[in-house]
């Protein structure tokens, strides 16, 4: 299992995690504004068993990130997610960030 922050690796072991047959997704930060955990770019790689590699930043952003990437699996659709971390409750459990990030979330083909 690669490091996880080798994205060369974490990149080459989802496709050969999905040309075995696990269904796996890939969450990418396509947006940022404001204070954001991970810039432009930063990349998370879901498998099907709830392993995940990677990061997009850790704390109740990437925890919404990783429901919406199972979702993705599920359903085998790409979807955008706007994660807004100056929401309340992202203060409240302490990420206070402040900014908003848009996610790109898309099943890794075989």
């Amino acid at each position: 299992m690669p490091a996880a922050g080798d994205l060369t690796q974490i990149l080459k072991e989802a496709r050969h995690r999905a040309a075995t047959g696990e269904r796996v997704a890939m969450a990418t930060v396509v947006r940022t504004k404001g204070s954001t955990p991970r810039k432009v770019g930063a990349k998370m790689v879901v498998f099907d068993d709830g392993l995940f590699l990677g990061t997009v930043g850790g704390g109740c952003g990437e925890s919404d990130v990783l429901q919406a990437t199972m979702d993705v699996i599920e359903s085998g659709e790409p979807m955008l997610l706007h994660v807004d971390l100056t929401a309340d409750e992202a203060q409240e459990s302490g990420d206070v960030c402040g900014g908003i990030m848009d996610v790109f979330i898309e099943p890794v083909a075989s």
